[in-house]
């Protein structure tokens, strides 16, 4: 089979840009590169993976996951079901906390800590965008730090990893807290691809969804240096009641929220000087 007849059969079972990307995948090229190989004979062992990736995907799974691997902030990351697939949302975090860091931390050398990393590709970004910084990659799940690992490991990132549980006797002090918690209520409706297929653990955050929140908050103070920031991903509806517990545990700190592309409130960056 050629290029161009894969794309029309795997067209038949899911969505065409899902067909383009899982073949482009495999192919080990770019989407866009699929123009110019049309004609191209496919291998037989890539047309029988093509189509084991589309039953799949047939059965709801994300497409992700099928391909095993997520583009974020430039940096291709391992992904499977026991990480969350990194979202736009996380890549503005990233991005503005690059920012009140440079602010904050004009050429220093500091430390960062990554909360629930997850894949890693928080903590690894920072890292990658700012070689100065020493990060730790901590999370409670043993085989989502294989993932991280994994990923630090294939970006020639050198970070430190720690199973735990957030702050809970953490005895080291760090410049910066940053953290993608999980923050969805208990019984809050969401996709139904990602309850039935993105780990749990990763997602529910307790009956208000902030359980995570305050426990940082609450062990922050302990973990962080004078001069520190504190910078969070957050559900769209959360930013009053986090600011609030903020300001409980901070009193002097300056604490802003930001919109994401969306015009969604999605981060608050808590800092002192």
């Amino acid at each position: 089979m050629t290029v161009e007849e894969l794309i029309v059969y795997g067209k038949q079972y899911i969505h065409s840009t899902h067909a383009k990307m899982l073949l482009a995948d495999l192919l080990k090229i770019n989407s866009l590169e699929l123009l110019n190989c049309l004609n191209q004979i496919v291998d037989e062992e890539i047309i029988k993976a093509y189509k084991e990736k589309i039953e799949y995907l047939k059965t709801k799974k994300p497409i992700q996951y099928v391909i095993g691997n997520v583009n974020f902030y430039g940096n291709i990351f391992k992904v499977n079901e026991n990480v969350l697939i990194p979202r736009f949302e996380t890549e503005e975090l990233v991005e503005n906390t690059l920012i009140h860091m440079n602010n904050l931390f004009p050429n220093q050398k500091i430390k960062v800590i990554d909360l629930g990393c997850g894949s890693g590709c928080i903590g690894i970004t920072l890292k990658k965008k700012n070689p100065n910084i020493d990060v730790t990659l901590l999370d409670i799940s043993k085989e989502a730090l294989e993932v991280a690992e994994s990923n630090a490991k294939n970006l020639e990132t050198e970070v430190t990893i720690i199973q735990n549980d957030m702050l809970d006797n953490i005895e080291e002090k760090y410049d910066v807290i940053i953290s993608n918690p999980p923050y969805i209520k208990e019984n809050e409706q969401i996709e139904e691809i990602v309850k039935n297929n993105e780990p749990h653990l990763a997602l529910y955050a307790g009956i208000d969804g902030l359980e995570y929140y305050r426990k940082i908050l609450k062990k922050a103070p302990q973990c962080l240096n004078d001069k520190f920031l504190i910078a969070f991903e957050i559900g769209m509806t959360q930013k009053d009641e986090i600011i609030s517990m903020a300001k409980q545990i901070f009193p002097n700190a300056i604490i802003i929220s930001k919109k994401d592309m969306q015009d969604k409130d999605r981060m608050i960056f808590i800092y002192q000087k």
